[in-house]
């Protein structure tokens, strides 16, 4: 359903240089080769109390901005109310974070290269998965990160990467899937009176539509594919996305899964959040702490 390019991915020859600092956290700018005249970037930021020489590894968490956004929009001040810093904030509780860029932006720019990139059987995700694995890559060579422990945290357009890129891309530890999860099919479908509000069918994003997804996976079934890896949904009830009931019942699939079939229902939570469409903090920081070992802040 992605499609993926027959190539090989390039050494990473990654560059880098110093963005900003904070009173708890550094920050540097990150890019590097995944094919010929294909690039990664992205933000990563580190605990100014991190041990570089490799005398600790420390779990990393993958912050994944929304449509139009940029990996800084995630980082220092709270000027993006929808992301909250949260790669800044995670840092400050003492992950490692690297905020990626993702192919979504500039608006019917990255929209024409989806069309382009359908025309040959592949989608956005084709660039965005070996991007990923070049990413992961890397992180596991620095000598203060436990490659093992390596999650994937992202909201809106980028819960959709979340439930489409840890699927394809191993070295992802868990993922947590903010302001996006739902019944994807009726989504992207349903034209009824009441359904309009939330369907793709009237709205502007055009390139959303993906080849034959009805027939293969809804949400529930890449959750699937995410499985037995720690799975995570963050739910406002006031996030136009989808109605609560939509996506409590595409959630019980993923929970009967794991808690049913596999007996591993500690694996799994979905928090339901007195808010609209945004990061919440808490359960998901909370999920995080838990399922990469680390230890939560005593204040």
């Amino acid at each position: 359903m992605i499609g993926e390019f027959a190539q090989t991915l390039l050494p990473p020859n990654a560059r880098s240089r110093k963005y900003q600092e904070g009173p708890k956290t550094i920050s540097y700018q990150v890019e590097m080769d995944v094919f010929p005249d294909v690039t990664a970037y992205g933000i990563l930021t580190l605990p100014k109390d991190l041990k570089l020489d490799g005398s600790e590894k420390r779990p990393v968490v993958v912050c994944q901005h929304g449509l139009e956004g940029r990996p800084r929009h995630t980082v220092s001040k709270e000027g993006y109310r929808a992301y909250k810093s949260f790669s800044t904030h995670l840092a400050e509780r003492g992950f490692i974070t690297f905020a990626p860029q993702n192919p979504y932006v500039l608006f019917d720019r990255f929209r024409t290269l989806q069309f382009k990139a359908q025309s040959i059987g592949l989608t956005l995700f084709s660039i965005a998965v070996p991007q990923h694995q070049q990413i992961t890559d890397w992180l596991k060579t620095l000598p203060f990160v436990d490659g093992e422990r390596i999650a994937f945290y992202g909201i809106s357009y980028g819960g959709k990467s979340a439930m489409r890129i840890p699927p394809l891309v191993q070295n992802y530890a868990l993922s947590i899937c903010s302001a996006d999860f739902g019944e994807w099919v009726w989504k992207t479908s349903a034209t009824d009176n009441r359904s309009l509000r939330y369907s793709y069918t009237n709205k502007g994003e055009y390139e959303i539509f993906e080849w034959n997804l009805g027939s293969t996976f809804n949400y529930a079934e890449m959750a699937a594919l995410i499985c037995p890896r720690p799975f995570m949904v963050e739910r406002g009830h006031f996030d136009g996305v989808e109605p609560d009931d939509r996506v409590a019942q595409e959630y019980a699939k993923v929970r009967f899964l794991y808690q049913a079939q596999l007996k591993i229902g500690d694996r799994t939570e979905i928090e339901y959040i007195l808010g609209p469409h945004a990061i919440h903090e808490k359960g998901s920081y909370e999920f995080l702490h838990k399922h990469l070992d680390w230890p939560e802040p005593k204040n």
